[in-house]
């Protein structure tokens, strides 16, 4: 939960703004009037809270100084006006503030949420700024900070690659075109074509008024480009979009290789990697283990316990799987079954199946519920084909269900 404070007295505004914070059950609003009520607020309890929502006029702060008062304490702070004034605006983003945000419509005030949600995210992101100039690096610093980013600074290309071998967590890189020895071009193409950094988001910057650079950056890999000299707006803005698209993308790559409930594999991505492990199986010569697991009697759980039952079953018992297995292929292939493969030798994989189903007696997933189990069959064989390989398990995992299941049957 994360507290922010809002210094507001416009009936309407704080109507849209109480709206907005119905729909975020992570942020808790604290609402002051007046620049005296947050005053109070701040003298007693600063260090609760996590950022400021404040209006830039109040009948009893016309000039800003609810602003000043939230920078006094150095919290984050995202300006609402309802009139726009440039040298305003400038002065505001040189003290520091989040954002200048006009009171125009619905969409200002969700604008300044993502700004929030941004805070909260942010500072666990690493920006390296790559440029030769002293000035421009402390300029953009000074843009970057208040959005809690997590700020490096190199000043020419072969610092930069030194900083992205030591820290490969680096999330973007804003790398100036012309400096002195590798250009801004060269690093590009190194980072994405040879080390392969396609991980690593690229802003690239120049002051070349040429009209083609900005094409010829984003061709050579670049994610996003600025011309200097740029307005911190516009810098965080691009900053910003380019997170927010990379957000998304690793969330429909998510989406599409894990399954939603357990987090494994899904079977698609099973199948996808199972292949490259044949493969690796077949160039150094190697058998492989697989293994087809089945929750037992998970029908009886789902009707005598409920559905939110079985589905904490799987749940308990996918984590269960992934902690005594770390090193192995696993997958959910559907319903209550499971996947495994492996170089491991069918020793070691029956000997881990077996400490798994010591753990499953004890794991609790509904009051009253039965001891978890499973069935499982385990089959080695040559990495030949993936789907004969699943098959040869799956006729041992019948075996073991006509045993009396809570067993592994293994050939």
């Amino acid at each position: 939960m994360r507290n922010i404070l809002v210094i507001e007295d416009s009936p309407l505004v704080l109507k849209i703004l109480e709206h907005l914070f119905r729909q975020e059950p992570d942020l808790q609003p604290v609402f002051c009037a007046s620049l005296g009520e947050a005053e109070v607020m701040l003298e007693t309890s600063a260090g609760l809270f996590f950022a400021a929502i404040a209006d830039l006029h109040l009948p009893d702060a016309p000039n800003g100084e609810s602003v000043d008062l939230v920078m006094r304490y150095h919290l984050p702070c995202i300006v609402l006006s309802g009139s726009y004034n440039e040298q305003r605006r400038d002065d505001l983003l040189a003290k520091g503030v989040v954002d200048y945000v006009l009171k125009e419509s619905q969409h200002s005030y969700e604008y300044a949420f993502r700004l929030l949600h941004r805070l909260d995210s942010n500072s666990h992101i690493k920006i390296l700024v790559a440029d030769d100039s002293d000035t421009t690096r402390h300029y953009i610093r000074n843009i970057l900070t208040p959005h809690r980013y997590q700020v490096l600074e190199a000043r020419d290309g072969k610092e930069t690659l030194r900083l992205l071998g030591e820290q490969p967590d680096i999330d973007l890189l804003v790398l100036d075109h012309a400096m002195p020895g590798v250009s801004g071009f060269e690093l590009v193409k190194l980072l994405r074509q040879k080390l392969r950094r396609n991980d690593l988001i690229i802003i690239g910057v120049s002051a070349d008024p040429k009209g083609s650079l900005s094409a010829q950056f984003i061709k050579h890999g670049a994610d996003d480009f600025l011309r200097k000299p740029f307005c911190p707006e516009e810098l965080n803005c691009r900053v910003m979009s380019t997170l927010e698209r990379r957000d998304l993308l690793r969330a429909l790559k998510q989406a599409a290789q894990f399954d939603a409930l357990t987090g494994l594999n899904n079977r698609r991505a099973f199948y996808e990697q199972g292949l490259q492990l044949l493969q690796q199986a077949q160039r150094e010569g190697r058998e492989v283990s697989v293994a087809m697991l089945d929750l037992d009697h998970f029908k009886q759980i789902n009707d005598g316990f409920g559905h939110a039952s079985g589905d904490s079953a799987l749940v308990v018992f996918a984590r269960a799987l992934s902690a005594t297995l770390p090193q192995m292929l696993l997958g959910r292939l559907g319903g209550e079954e499971f996947a495994l493969l492996s170089l491991d030798e069918a020793d070691r994989v029956e000997a881990a199946l077996d400490e798994l189903r010591h753990q499953c007696a004890a794991l609790h997933y509904a009051a009253g519920a039965p001891p978890l189990s499973f069935s499982a069959g385990l089959y080695r064989g040559e990495p030949d084909d993936l789907e004969s390989l699943l098959h040869e398990a799956d006729v041992r995992l019948y075996r073991a269900k006509q045993q009396g299941r809570a067993r592994t049957v293994r050939g």
